[in-house]
């Protein structure tokens, strides 16, 4: 540390532990230094370290568990939202290995409520298909799509097991998605995402809420939640 420089000794401090962390001198998931270690490695204050230690937290670099200590953080996913995306495909361009787990498949019959969403007519049929996405093994987000049974009518749970849905809507049905709006709302976890996202009840989380268009009809609608400690997103504004 640097103490005659003008920057500040917790932003030097912060950019110190960053460097290590970028060359893996500290691993993900690592017990770092506790703050009086720190503090008698760098020479600094508790208040010094304390404050890098926060920012750090707050950028996504660290995580605390209460009692334990703090620990390196894993790298979190970044979505660009300027364009239309596939899960899949974006997994691949960060060199994950992306799988998905259908966790359920039913026929149903829309309630009034669905139908208004996705402009059907209640009692419309519509796939409800439920569905774990993981890169690399490691789950990542818990969806829910209902998919209007009229443009995919002899849709499988085998399909969806198989190949990204939206190569199935592309292949087999001559239906692409044009246009997707999203809504991101913050929330927290259920139980039953919470036990398949391997997150305590509770956690935060991001909602989001996907309607997909194949010119102006809506062919998907997906609720999602993605684990908070995982993803983050970029949107570009001009």
């Amino acid at each position: 540390m640097n103490k005659n420089s003008k920057v500040p000794l917790y932003l030097q401090l912060i950019e110190n532990l960053i460097k290590k962390i970028d060359a893996q001198d500290y691993e993900e998931h690592q017990k770092l230094p506790s703050e009086r270690e720190l503090c008698e490695i760098y020479n600094l204050s508790r208040i010094t370290v304390r404050q890098a230690l926060q920012d750090l937290e707050r950028e996504g670099y660290i995580y605390k568990l209460h009692g334990k200590g703090t620990f390196v953080a894993p790298k979190s996913i970044n979505q660009n939202l300027v364009k239309l995306y596939s899960f899949t495909e974006e997994m691949k361009e960060m060199g994950k290995t992306p799988t998905t787990e259908v966790l359920s498949f039913k026929e149903i019959a829309v309630d009034d409520r669905l139908a208004e969403k996705m402009e059907l007519v209640p009692l419309d049929e519509v796939f409800q298909v439920v569905r774990l996405r993981l890169a690399d093994g490691e789950p990542l987000m818990y969806e829910k799509s209902y998919l209007p049974k009229k443009f995919f009518p002899d849709l499988t749970a085998a399909d969806m097991d198989q190949r990204p849905m939206y190569d199935i809507f592309q292949d087999d049905y001559k239906v692409g998605v044009t246009k997707a709006i999203e809504r991101f709302s913050a929330t927290s976890v259920r139980e039953v995402e919470a036990k398949h996202l391997g997150m305590m009840m509770n956690n935060p989380a991001m909602l989001i809420k996907r309607f997909a268009f194949h010119e102006n009809e809506l062919i998907e609608y997906t609720i999602s939640v993605a684990r908070g400690d995982k993803f983050d997103y970029t949107v570009e504004l001009t």
